[in-house]
């Protein structure tokens, strides 16, 4: 073998050592402050930027600095956004008052300017886009419904698709084919549904998990990272057959999952992201177990620089059975990334 040819050879292997060695660490806190509660973060690796949902509006963040670039106001309930470059456009599910409906806030990518909103059905709360079907997905949880919107609808006359679910859905994953699975946490199952033929064409059960609500995919492999609050529980399992491969220990709480380089990732309101890792083929098993803040239960990922970022704030003393409550002016994130990076 030539030396070039060896060389390439064995940055490679190294590449593969590290990605599988790659071990997490706490790097730094942004303090961003500002009113609100928060949900899901969606980041924008090309542009470097946050969006973080704060429940009445969205905040705009420079994710080198913490530095808040833009508000993005009236919501009555936020939880997450998506973007689509192509279009120069942004989507903010918004999951409407007590008692009313809810909508799809439609954003320049450029200006951060409200364009307009789409009514959909209440409890619109996790959203993606599928670059498979080119919809922006919304799964609406008190109404059982997912819906489907064209990014480059009419922003003031547009009308979303709406598909019956039979389970109260919370996050969603595309497998970039024309397959989205959907989390169901009242059903304990995994429905999947053709997003080109607005289909629903089957369901797979989580257990041993249950009471799924966090959903991730590694799309080269077909394998589905959910994240289940009761038991708490990494299911890893095969999106083709539903088959589970691994049921792993998390943290309580858990919100949001994220695959990032061979790694299944659960972050958790008490403060813990499990990290999940291939040890052998088809054994997994936890890798680490890194302590972040109290209320972190949600993380965006950029795939470029493999860092993940956590919104939570600091508590007051949590009242009987009831949830701590965040202290006002607060908000923070949480940034974590690869140790020596």
């Amino acid at each position: 073998m030539k030396w070039s040819a060896l060389i390439a050879a064995s940055l490679a292997f190294a590449s593969v050592v590290c990605a599988d060695d790659r071990k997490y660490e706490v790097s730094k806190t942004f303090n961003v402050g500002g009113d609100g509660g928060w949900d899901y973060v969606t980041v924008d690796p090309q542009n470097h930027k946050l969006y973080v949902t704060r429940s009445t509006h969205t905040q705009v963040i420079d994710e080198n600095d913490g530095k808040v670039l833009a508000d993005i106001p009236d919501q009555k309930r936020s939880h997450g956004t998506a973007i689509v470059p192509d279009v120069n456009r942004g989507f903010i599910s918004d999951g409407g008052a007590n008692g009313g409906g809810g909508a799809i806030v439609i954003f320049d990518l450029k200006t951060n300017q409200v364009l307009g909103r789409v009514d959909s059905p209440a409890d619109s709360d996790g959203i993606i886009y599928d670059d498979a079907s080119k919809k922006v997905l919304c799964v609406c949880g008190d109404e059982s419904k997912l819906a489907l919107l064209a990014p480059d609808a009419d922003p003031k006359t547009a009308k979303v698709d709406i598909l019956d679910l039979g389970g109260k859905p919370e996050f969603l994953a595309a497998d970039g084919q024309g397959k989205a699975f959907i989390n169901l946490e009242d059903k304990s199952e995994v429905a999947v549904v053709d997003t080109k033929a607005m289909k629903l064409l089957t369901k797979y059960p989580v257990a041993p998990g249950g009471s799924p609500v966090g959903m991730a995919m590694d799309r080269e492999h077909h394998r589905l990272f959910i994240g289940c609050r009761n038991p708490q529980k990494m299911i890893v399992m095969d999106a083709d057959s539903g088959k589970v491969l691994a049921d792993l220990p998390i943290g309580a709480g858990v919100d949001a999952t994220q695959f990032d380089d061979g790694a299944g990732l659960a972050s958790c309101r008490d403060g813990t992201l499990t990290v999940v890792r291939e040890t052998a083929p088809g054994k997994f098993e936890v890798a680490q177990t890194l302590q972040t803040k109290p209320g972190a239960r949600t993380m965006g990922l950029d795939r470029e620089s493999h860092t993940l970022y956590l919104p939570t704030a600091e508590m007051e003393p949590a009242q009987g059975n009831a949830r701590p409550r965040p202290k006002a002016g607060t908000f923070m994130i949480v940034v974590v990334a690869p140790k020596n990076s």
